[in-house]
């Protein structure tokens, strides 16, 4: 569907042009685009537009263009909705596809480790956008709840597990378990023997040692979901490794026939994906005692879920050390003869570093979250604007999660960064803070002054600098949006929203509703409400929740 504001602008300058329209709405929109070319500026479009026109004076229409716009864009701001921006004639021409997104992924029976935070934040973002555009989407949450670990867990808990501490609090329980294990096994060889026969007798499906793995696996889930719901995630499948111990001997058969498995002198099976024995594209597919690995189970997973969802695109969001791992995977599903392996895509994103609280190295994410909370709800104790909250550890903790995904998506995501607490608190510059205090500050105007002006609605009133600027930057979320869906960066958004949020500041400082005339305070209200309504949209595609007062 064609974006009307554009269209409106495109009719109206018809009539100045003595141009057919349709000519005109191709023209604003966007000139061709292709994967290498940035999506067209407004300005450049109208440019290239009246380069064909040599009849007419150049600079007058190009006032006239623009101005059109910077007054239509208000309204349509206001009429769209959350829609801003997603009704551009940019994606007019979008297929609506089936989208499988897996993120996060966090390792069972372990407490949420901060290194799956990036994989939850950024899959998150990718899925809001798809979602956001037409798209449907599938969100899978593919545990790590298979492999050799669960062999030292069984044992570690058989030895040293208490029941009791278990229902308590049960991922603490089986870390401090697990790391007993693990040094037992280090010096006892037959601690490590136990471990690897509960394994074997896992893959085998012994009754006894399956039914202590699913009970570590559903306390695990449930503790979880609260991490997630505070992150304010979801996922629409919670899957694992284990779904797929079965099909990946499938999987092994399926090489095997293909005259693709090549077996070791060690008895492991691999593939060689270079057809001449080179080692680095060796890729190990079976353990010398017949149990699956982590790339045969991934095959499994990839195949399932083509027959399951028939997707047009799969997306793997994880850190780039499994770079080579991907390319392997889907590799191998093309030779295998899956010719949609060239619609898997990873995603891959660099490494935090320095993510430590006040009591020292930091591992799990539980404790940032609660770090965030304390120093939020501190900052905003010391702050006088501060406003009388009825759940002030929520809004500290939706403020803190807006700083420190701002941080997070701020650059490239491929790019390691130094995480650093001083810069996610600060209130000013470019933080989430800062975003969250333009959002409710341009609320408490709206609060303040709605009921008696916005039903006086003039943009010819909106003459002031301050003014065209943020009109002019409104008219560019559509590009924004463009830019995110071709590369899956939220760096363009990030920076979009944080250059608005600076507009909106110099404009509140400079243009008054209170004691304006009516049309003029009514405009400047109408013209801070879009706005807050972008700044809102913005947010929420990036993960964050806009918070009114803080």
């Amino acid at each position: 569907m064609a974006c009307s504001f554009r269209r409106a602008i495109a009719c109206q300058l018809s009539r100045v042009l003595n141009l057919p329209p349709e000519n005109l709405i191709t023209s604003i929109s966007a000139v061709p685009i292709s994967q290498k070319e940035e999506v067209a500026d407004f300005q450049l479009s109208v440019d290239s537009l009246l380069e064909e026109d040599n009849d007419h004076s150049r600079p007058d229409i190009q006032v006239q263009a623009k101005r059109l716009a910077e007054k239509t864009v208000l309204q349509q701001v206001i009429e769209d909705g959350s829609k801003y921006g997603l009704k551009s004639e940019l994606f007019s021409g979008l297929p609506r596809k089936k989208i499988v997104v897996e993120f996060s992924s966090p390792n069972v029976a372990k407490k949420f480790h901060v290194g799956h935070l990036r994989s939850t934040i950024i899959g998150n973002f990718i899925a809001n956008l798809k979602e956001a555009l037409g798209h449907q989407v599938i969100r899978i949450n593919y545990l790590g709840d298979w492999g050799m670990q669960f062999g030292l867990l069984g044992t570690g808990f058989q030895l040293f597990g208490y029941e009791e501490k278990l229902q308590s609090n049960p991922l603490q329980h089986l870390f401090e378990v697990y790391v007993q294990v693990n040094k037992e096994a280090a010096d006892d060889k037959s601690v490590a023997k136990s471990a690897q026969e509960f394994f074997q007798r896992l893959e085998l499906g012994d009754v006894q040692a399956l039914s202590l793995w699913q009970k570590f696996r559903d306390l695990s889930i449930e503790e979880y979901v609260q991490v997630y719901k505070r992150l304010g995630v979801y996922f629409d499948e919670y899957s694992g490794e284990s779904f797929y111990r079965e099909k990946s001997q499938e999987v092994l058969k399926l090489l095997e026939s293909k005259g693709l498995l090549l077996k070791t002198i060690k008895g492991t099976a691999v593939v060689d994906l270079s057809g001449n024995g080179d080692s680095s594209s060796i890729c190990t597919v079976m353990r010398s005692d017949g149990t699956s690995l982590y790339a045969t189970r991934d095959l499994a997973a990839a195949i399932d879920r083509m027959d399951k969802y028939n997707f047009d695109t799969m997306i793997y969001v994880t850190d780039k050390g499994q770079k080579k791992h991907f390319q392997q995977v889907f590799q191998m599903l093309k030779i295998m003869g899956y010719d949609w392996a060239e619609r898997c895509q990873h995603v891959p994103f660099g490494v935090v570093q320095g993510m430590k609280t006040r009591r020292g190295d930091v591992t799990f994410l539980e404790d940032v979250l609660n770090e965030i909370q304390l120093r939020m709800l501190q900052n905003m104790a010391s702050i006088k604007t501060t406003k009388e909250l009825k759940n002030p550890q929520e809004t500290a903790e939706r403020v803190g999660l807006a700083a420190l995904i701002i941080q997070d998506f701020k650059g490239l995501l491929l790019s390691d960064y130094k995480f650093s607490w001083d810069r996610v608190f600060q209130s000013r510059g470019d933080t989430g803070v800062f975003l969250q205090y333009t959002h409710a500050r341009l609320h408490s105007l709206e609060e303040t002054f709605g009921c008696g002006y916005l039903n006086d609605f003039n943009t010819a009133c909106l003459q002031e600098p301050q003014s065209v600027s943020i009109l002019q930057h409104l008219l560019r979320f559509d590009e924004v949006l463009y830019k995110s869906s071709q590369d899956l960066q939220p760096r363009h958004i990030v920076s979009y929203l944080l250059t608005l949020s600076h507009l909106a500041a110099v404009a509140h400082r400079t243009l008054q509703i209170k004691d304006s005339p009516p049309e003029v305070a009514g405009a400047r209200l109408h013209l801070f409400k879009a706005v807050r309504s972008v700044l809102a949209n913005g947010m929420k595609l990036l993960g964050i929740t806009p918070v009114c007062r803080m």
